[in-house]
């Protein structure tokens, strides 16, 4: 059950039809419901999801995260006027690389794909994390065959950089990336890719 969230603590950007806020302990349903969906998570390696392991685990974790990050982290998207729970956005540093180079990554409720949502979110992420966070290189990776994840990455700006062995699958992951020269040299975050 997706439960209406009203609260807008520490909401980092706006776009048309949404905003991005932290996440609260008052998100484990939504992110239970959302992660128990097996569409959803289609190309994701994650073990099957637990309420209890995302109370007692993950959700301290991505608490924490807003510390040890300032300015980046895992953000809830809520819908703007109805305050529905459409999924998650993020913008964070990942182990193995440097603190300015950051992983933008999305998982939205099937309910609301193919809406442009991710797209939408994606480029208010990449304005935010250049001209607000200072990054130095904003890059997003999938499964090679999850094409409708390679065109918000594309729709949003970011270039095809590389395909890499993902996970012992046969079929590898594929990275899209923008730098800040980049960025800088005129980035369009109405593009359409």
């Amino acid at each position: 059950m997706r439960r209406r969230v009203t609260h807008t603590r520490a909401v980092i950007l706006r776009t048309e039809r949404f905003w991005l806020r932290q996440l609260t302990m008052a998100d484990v349903d939504n992110l239970f419901a959302l992660d128990s969906d097996p569409e959803v998570m289609r190309y994701l390696p994650e073990d099957e999801p637990t309420r209890a392991n995302i109370e007692q685990a993950v959700m301290p974790y991505l608490l924490a995260e807003y510390d040890r990050s300032p300015g980046l982290g895992l953000w809830a998207a809520i819908e703007h006027g109805s305050g529905e729970f459409l999924g998650w956005m993020c913008l964070r540093t990942t182990k193995g690389h440097e603190p300015d180079d950051v992983e933008l990554g999305y998982r939205l409720r099937r309910a609301v794909w193919g809406k442009g949502l991710a797209t939408e979110g994606s480029r208010a992420l990449i304005t935010y994390g250049f001209d607000v966070v200072g990054v130095a290189r904003v890059w997003a990776e999938t499964h090679e065959a999850n094409k409708a994840s390679q065109r918000v990455m594309a729709k949003a700006g970011l270039r095809f950089e590389r395909t890499f062995p993902h996970d012992g699958d046969e079929n590898g992951g594929v990275e899209y990336a923008l730098t800040r020269a980049e960025y800088e040299a005129g980035y369009d975050a109405g593009a359409t890719g």
